[in-house]
């Protein structure tokens, strides 16, 4: 894991109680799974967790609601990278028809079916954004999808796309905490989650809620960013890569990372199956540039400003997500598994 310095201050008191944690001798373990079972967890540890984690919570709220409407109103409404073959366009048109080909390719990667009678009939898409999944996957398979989101903007915004594209009856949203989902077990057979892993504070807390509220021989896809895998001599991220991820983590409410090995250890923990995962970093590496120049066209220099800090501040953290990926410090992963049936 990122060894739990990019956490926010209100965070920390939880870092120093995992750094030097590790699972099967050879990946740092997601922060979570160093601590002893909450019973056994003094009071006052547990109250100032659940204190940092709402605090979290409330900044990444804040954050997208101030910055949902910049993105849409240069990117559209999928708010994540784009998967990008040789030679792609590297026109705004080619950058958003990338992102219809990042839904395309994690779908294609989890072998989800079209065949009428296997294709997903209810679908839960956790981090929602706008709901361009949502609408997209609802669209695709004439399936019923549900977002969540902890943005209440996001969530009005997303109705309002749905309504003007006719499928109200379709697809609904609603303001959720991933970690604690608004709905029954074993609901949904497609469990999407585009780029929302990396805000979650608890790994494997995100992970066994994508579990539990999947259907028996359910998908489920993770889509996120990663740290590197540590080698086996490594006990952590060398203090180098801690610091640049430690700037990120500050500007866009980020809590502690972990490797794409990490996750599959979870899934395995969880006894799911069928497991498999792929560094898709190269696949993405035209997307940052692409946003930073956005940034500094007249529309968006103006909208960055009406937008406020926050965003301002996520802004100028680009440049370090780009040095991230340079450096292979920062890997763009996909984890698929199936819910046992």
């Amino acid at each position: 894991s990122l060894l739990h310095t990019c956490e926010p201050p209100s965070l920390r008191l939880r870092s120093s109680l995992h750094r030097r944690s590790r699972l099967g001798g050879r990946t740092a373990t997601p922060s979570h799974l160093s601590l002893p079972p909450r019973s056994r967890r003094p009071a006052a540890a547990r109250a100032a967790m659940t204190t940092a984690s709402d605090e979290l919570g409330k900044g990444i709220a804040e954050f997208y609601d101030k910055s949902s409407g910049l993105w849409e109103s240069i990117w559209g409404d999928h708010m994540h990278h784009g998967f990008y073959d040789a030679g792609a366009p590297a026109t705004i048109t080619g950058h958003r028809a990338a992102q219809i080909q990042m839904v395309e390719e994690a779908l294609r990667f989890a072998a989800v079916s079209d065949d009428p009678l296997k294709k997903p009939k209810r679908i839960v898409d956790v981090g929602c954004g706008i709901g361009g999944s949502s609408r997209y996957l609802a669209k695709k398979y004439g399936a019923k999808c549900e977002g969540i989101t902890l943005s209440p903007v996001q969530v009005k915004r997303a109705h309002a796309l749905a309504t003007a594209e006719g499928l109200e009856d379709q697809v609904s949203f609603q303001v959720a905490d991933a970690l604690k989902q608004p709905f029954p077990d074993g609901q949904f057979d497609l469990v999407w989650s585009m780029e929302s892993g990396e805000h979650m504070p608890d790994k494997t807390k995100f992970v066994g809620e994508l579990a539990r509220v999947a259907a028996p021989g359910a998908t489920i896809i993770i889509v996120t960013w990663c740290h590197r895998d540590l080698s086996p001599s490594e006990e952590s991220l060398q203090p180098n890569e801690l610091n640049l991820l430690n700037k990120i983590c500050n500007a866009y409410y980020l809590p502690a990372w972990c490797s794409a090995s990490d996750y599959v250890k979870i899934a395995q923990s969880l006894s799911l199956e069928d497991i498999k995962t792929a560094d898709w970093s190269e696949n993405v590496a035209p997307f940052w540039p692409a946003v930073i120049r956005s940034a500094l066209t007249w529309q968006g220099f103006t909208s960055l400003l009406r937008s406020g800090w926050k965003t301002i501040r996520g802004a100028l953290a680009m440049p370090f997500m780009i040095e991230g990926y340079n450096k292979k410090l920062i890997k763009f992963a996909i984890i698929a598994c199936r819910k046992p049936t």
